[in-house]
């Protein structure tokens, strides 16, 4: 039988999403559970799961097209219908099937980061072969390239940069159409089907053509089959009529000035947080600079003892637990603003955002309870939620709950800036980037190791002396990081 798949409701509110990819093609077998397609929404990237045991029938959306919640997007074959396919296609060649089934059973088991198993199918590499350096053996993306260099993947730490770019092709193709095709007269070009290997079909979506159009002279099971080199070769050719198009526009006249690039998904749910927090509360920000060289020290001294346990020691679980200090000792910093009833909220509890720059734009994802735990425990939390937030597979609910949000704006080189309050919340402290500094230490100018702040206060909520008390706690705590050891 048929069972047409809807788009489910993937988050609270969420009315949209767009199809970031399938993960699986027409023919595909799937468990109930494994993911079928990574969708963005305006809160995440999650991944959708088989609802059956099955066979894709058909998708009936595009990769980048923003289906409406409720809408059928893929169609699977259950029941009697499923395993008539399959019995087919195992009379075919068991082996080769068999060991495509296998794969595609355990890929749909593994621990990894959409962004990973896109990776990997890039790389034409099994993710179930793949050993994960992430918390709880989970895969990243450098898991994936160091297994296709075959070389041992880095472990994951907060330092984490978003995935690089790979210029490196599959070395083998999993062809899955299982028997060798044979040469028949020329099947010419623009066709109604084609046969091609998965990782073919991969590679021809690379280079942006339609594999219809490829032209081929092989067959298989009386359909037109295209091969790698056929697909490479037309990119070739393609390309050097576009080279050539391109010297005529240049000949001709000015080529295209402006892009437009669609304002939606994760983009426009952070714009839209951003604006209502600019125009809803006034903000205010206090500038301060802190001599923060027995931090650099501390963090130096402890930086290997931290590695030794597995945990990558960066200085901002210092700046956190410092900021609970400050936030202890004036609580209107840690509360939010009920309009509706005219009350300020005061929190008694201490969960920290950390602003985290992603290729969707600036993400929250948050640590809770800070004042409980200790500078390790905060910083592998840390650790695992900004790497989970780069590689877009972070879930709303790490995210929320926040109290008081700090970003780090000196990884990029700034010093001062107007950090915008991460709304209902009343503060954001900024930090800026560490430089060394002359200062006066008794009586002489010597070089000292300089952080700045930025703090911004709703100014509804908070008043600017009470702004500039608090920060003075932040820097006592940073120019003397050995009283962190009483919270």
């Amino acid at each position: 039988m048929v069972r047409e798949f809807k788009l489910p409701d993937v988050g609270e509110g969420v009315a949209e999403g767009e199809i970031v990819s399938w993960l699986v093609e027409a023919g595909d077998p799937v468990e109930e559970d494994q993911p079928v397609a990574e969708v963005e929404t305006d809160k995440a990237v999650v991944d959708v799961p088989s609802p059956v045991n099955g066979t894709v029938a058909e998708l009936r959306a595009e990769e980048g097209e923003v289906v409406p919640v409720g809408d059928v997007i893929i169609v699977f074959t259950v029941g009697g219908e499923e395993q008539q396919q399959k019995s087919d296609t195992e009379s075919e060649d068991s082996d080769p099937t068999d060991s495509a089934e296998t794969d595609t059973d355990t890929s749909s088991r593994v621990f990894a980061a959409p962004s990973a198993r896109r990776l990997a199918r890039e790389l034409g590499v099994d993710i179930s072969a793949v050993d994960g350096s992430g918390p709880g053996g989970r895969i990243s993306g450098s898991d994936v390239r160091a297994h296709a260099e075959g070389s041992d993947p880095e472990p994951a730490s907060n330092t984490a940069e978003p995935s690089e770019a790979t210029d490196v092709e599959p070395v083998t193709e999993d062809v899955s159409d299982t028997t060798t095709p044979r040469s028949v007269p020329s099947s010419s070009a623009d066709r109604e089907q084609t046969l091609a290997a998965p990782a073919t079909r991969k590679l021809a979506e690379e280079h942006e053509i339609d594999i219809n159009t490829v032209p081929t002279d092989e067959e298989h099971d009386g359909q037109p089959f295209v091969t790698p080199e056929q697909v490479r070769s037309f990119a070739e050719t393609q390309q050097a009529a576009q080279q050539a198009d391109a010297r005529a526009m240049q000949t001709a006249g000015p080529s295209e000035r402006e892009e437009r690039i669609p304002y939606r998904g994760i983009r426009r749910t952070i714009g839209k947080q951003m604006e209502r927090s600019k125009y809803t509360a006034p903000h205010v920000t206090h500038h301060d600079e802190v001599d923060v060289t027995e931090l650099v020290e501390t963090r130096s001294d402890l930086k290997q003892v931290a590695e030794e346990q597995g945990v990558s020691l960066t200085y901002m679980p210092f700046v956190m637990k410092a900021v609970v200090a400050g936030l202890k000792e004036f609580p209107y910093l840690n509360s939010s603003l009920d309009e509706t009833s005219d009350e300020i909220i005061l929190k008694n509890y201490y969960n920290i955002g950390v602003g985290v720059a992603t290729d969707a734009g600036l993400m929250v994802p948050v640590v809770d309870d800070v004042d409980r735990k200790g500078l390790l425990q905060i910083a592998s939390e840390m650790n695992e939620r900004v790497l989970k937030a780069r590689e877009r597979s972070i879930t709303r609910e790490e995210m929320q709950g926040g109290t008081f949000t700090i970003t780090n704006f000196g990884a990029v080189g700034g010093e001062y800036a107007t950090p915008i309050i991460n709304y209902p919340e009343t503060a954001i402290l900024g930090l800026g980037e560490i430089k060394e500094k002359p200062r006066v230490v008794d009586g002489e100018v010597v070089p000292r190791k300089v952080m700045t702040l930025s703090l911004s206060i709703d100014h509804r909520v908070i008043d600017g002396a009470i702004a500039g008390q608090f920060a003075n706690t932040v820097k006592r705590y940073l120019n003397n990081p050995s009283l962190l050891l009483l919270e």
